[in-house]
């Protein structure tokens, strides 16, 4: 008797067994469905009978170890490979650093082609390197994802031993400032603070609640691993990646850590259909790079340890993604790219270091996931500061065959950004002649197990297709949407409330100025060109206050303004300090002598810029902010400081009235709190600087060891301060995490 339905569903079936799993199937598909004891199993082996790991109704590690047993190396090598990454997009800069060609023509080219269709190099990949773990980045719609993971997904159903594609993603739901929330109109996907606000927050709860949105949307775009969350505790205040990170606190950040993962892993009975895999990273922590310096770059390969906290930054992995309710532990580690500097036998990157992963994640604190290297560290570098090159620090002499074997030996399971399985097959052989073929063969099955049990976990050998009317369902749901925006708001921290200026009552006539930057770049190196905007959506302000042009009209203003930004190296200057501040900054009180140094591109191992002098690329919005100042008088001036790192406020605090931080919060969140309409409830997850002598002389790896600013008014900017509008906040939250 026949126990399941089948239902057709646009280019796939579903297949739904009574009381058992829905499995779905390409229409065109080569696999054949085996019907055993009146219930539907998948023949993904294409072998004519039921295998255990094609088996529903068996636990998962049977079925794992049964599709291991069966592999051929180049099937599991394949399976060690992480894509680069993927666009399905048309425009944007992703679009058109990573953009595939259909056969053999760019999309623009080739009329019958669309931009949700597989790629050349996609089928490449896939095919002959057996590659099924896929990093995607920017994606045209709904829509486009969906027809592009269904085709993927189908086009692997027909390979042998029809292995689904794991799909993952970078964090992908930060907000832009002129995004509007309309409460049931919906969107593409919700519109979240940065991690740094989600700390801002101080409420674990949110964290999770957001996890909890994200994965359903992540799912419902086929993305089934989370590169995500960044829980490196960010203690050197100038780091590039310190607005990814939840602040510079490892028990705020081993909460927020525990909140993520959960958020994204739990289903009603653990894993599920609804779970996205997260990928916790940076083990062992990359928060503490010298000068702030970042790993992605020659000049920023070394993370230091002068105040000997070393330990303090494994806490928001094994207090936080390590002890989880549900699933026990994050699915899968990313170490970060950084030399951690004399803390380990050997000064390799860690990927490459088998004391950190091998010994100290896997041996001493019982770590079974995946880990996957960060991307490109077994390809060459070439050049002391540019973003896309090969990041094998510690190991640029040996060649890239012999660091993915040196990595595999390090305890590592996958290599990101490696399409190419030559390599890996490489460092197969070079362990075969060194331990023997059964040595080798059962170290390539640990990992092929590990990586197999995200697959499984999350129903992707059931049914990897999606619903494209289901999607759109959950991509820019009302509620959701409404949800992120409630967090922004709770994301903001009041900082300045001189005489209680705020709440500004609605349709107060408000002056703006314009922000002006000059010629810049971001990090892959790409040109920004010299603007002059107004900051904001002057629509969305008019639902608030009447603008106007002319200052003297105006009853307050309003500037908008970014923390200070600066380069760490150039090739005519070498090193040279990273700034807080706006104005030029002279690193007096630098080390003479760097704690690390050494790269095969440069002759000196001291990498010291004391006495250098540097200017960020903003500083005019330090001009705006005094102008403004100047031309209103009396009048109140308000800053909106959109914070990206800890900033020298002293050089504009006394100038202004009130003073708001945020994390890429949108503009209607931020005037809401303005107006009114909320309360502001956000603490600083770190401290604000009093000065750049105080940020120089910290030790990069000592979280709250900065003398922090103190206003006009007396109040100390220091972790968890934070105001609302009676003045500063004292509950709870405070309590629990701030440093007496």
């Amino acid at each position: 008797m026949k126990k399941y339905k089948v239902t057709d569903n646009d280019t796939y079936v579903l297949i739904e067994n009574e009381n058992g799993e829905t499995l779905g199937l390409a229409k065109d598909s080569t696999v054949e469905i085996l019907e055993i004891d009146g219930f539907a199993f998948k023949d993904l082996n294409k072998n004519g009978r039921l295998d255990p790991y094609e088996d529903w109704r068996l636990p998962m590690e049977e079925r794992i170890a049964d599709l291991v047993s069966q592999l051929p190396l180049e099937e599991i090598a394949g399976l060690m490979l992480y894509s680069g990454h993927q666009s399905v997009a048309t425009t944007g800069r992703f679009a058109e650093m990573f953009a595939g060609t259909y056969d053999d023509l760019p999309l623009k080219e080739n009329k019958q082609a669309k931009i949700s269709d597989i790629t050349d190099q996609q089928k490449a990949f896939l095919k002959e390197d057996r590659l099924r773990h896929v990093l995607l980045t920017a994606v045209e719609n709904t829509e486009a994802a969906v027809t592009w993971n269904n085709q993927m997904q189908a086009f692997v159903e027909n390979l042998d031993f029809g292995i689904p594609i794991n799909m993952s993603s970078d964090p992908r739901h930060t907000s832009e400032a002129n995004t509007e929330f309309n409460a049931g109109s919906g969107g593409d996907i919700s519109k979240w603070p940065e991690p740094l606000g989600l700390a801002a927050t101080f409420d674990p709860e949110v964290v999770k609640q957001f996890g909890e949105i994200a994965s359903l949307e992540y799912r419902a775009l086929g993305i089934t691993t989370a590169l995500s969350p960044q829980v490196d505790i960010a203690t050197e205040p100038r780091w590039m990646r310190f607005n990814g990170t939840f602040g510079e606190d490892s028990k705020l950040s081993a909460d927020m850590a525990k909140a993520y993962c959960e958020g994204f892993q739990n289903s009603d009975e653990g894993f599920g259909s609804d779970s996205v895999n997260a990928m916790v990273k940076h083990w062992p922590g990359g928060g503490s790079g010298e000068a702030g310096r970042d790993a992605h770059y020659a000049y920023g390969k070394y993370a230091v340890y002068p105040g000997d906290n070393f330990e303090a930054h494994l806490k928001p992995f094994t207090e936080g993604a390590f002890k989880l309710d549900k699933t026990g532990y994050a699915s899968a580690i990313m170490p970060y790219y950084t030399i951690s500097y004399n803390q380990t036998p050997s000064n390799v990157g860690n990927g490459f270091n088998r004391y950190l992963v091998q010994d100290l994640l896997r041996d001493k604190y019982k770590y079974d996931g995946v880990v996957c290297t960060d991307w490109n560290i077994t390809h060459d570098n070439h050049s002391m500061s540019q973003f896309i090159s090969g990041k094998s620090w510690g190991v640029e002499d040996k060649s890239v065959e012999e660091r993915h074997y040196q990595s595999i030996l390090a305890g590592v399971d996958q290599f990101g950004g490696n399409n190419d399985l030559k390599p890996v097959l490489a460092a197969y052989e070079m362990g075969k002649a060194q331990f023997g073929e059964d040595v080798m063969r059962s170290r390539f099955e640990q990992s092929a197990h590990r990586l197999l049990r995200n697959i499984f976990q999350t129903g992707l050998f059931e049914n990897p297709y999606l619903s494209l009317a289901k999607s759109k369902e959950i991509c820019g749901n009302p509620t959701y949407m409404e949800a992120g925006f409630e967090a922004q708001k709770k994301s903001v921290v009041l900082l300045k409330n001189k005489k209680q200026v705020l709440p500004l009552a609605k349709k107060l006539k408000v002056y703006i100025p314009e922000r002006t930057r000059p010629e810049t770049f971001d990090w892959f190196g790409k040109k920004i060109a010299a603007t002059k905007q107004f900051p904001v959506d002057k629509q969305i302000v008019a639902k608030f206050y009447q603008l106007v042009e002319d200052p003297k009209e105006a009853d307050f203003a309003l500037v908008f303004i970014e923390s200070p930004q600066s380069v760490a190296y150039t090739e005519q200057d070498g090193y040279l300090p990273i700034s807080l501040q706006y104005r030029p900054y002279t690193a007096k009180l630098a080390r003479e002598i760097s704690i690390a140094g050494g790269d095969p591109l440069e002759e000196s191992t001291n990498r010291s810029y004391k006495n250098k002098t540097n200017k960020t690329t903003n500083e005019s919005d330090l001009d705006a902010i005094l102008t403004t100042k100047k031309i209103m008088g009396d009048k109140p001036v308000i800053v909106c400081l959109d914070s990206a790192n800890p900033t020298v406020v002293a050089e504009f605090e006394t100038a202004v009235d009130g003073l708001l931080v945020h994390f890429s919060a949108t503009t209607q969140a931020l005037l809401t709190i303005l107006c009114g309409e909320t309360e502001p409830s956000g603490l600083l997850p770190f401290q604000m600087p009093a000065s750049m002598d105080v940020v120089e002389t910290q030790k990069e790896d000592v979280a709250h060891d900065m003398t922090p600013y103190t206003d006009e008014l007396g109040n100390r900017y220091d972790f968890a301060y934070g105001q609302d509008f009676s003045g500063v906040i004292e509950d709870e939250r405070v309590s629990k995490y701030k440093k007496i």
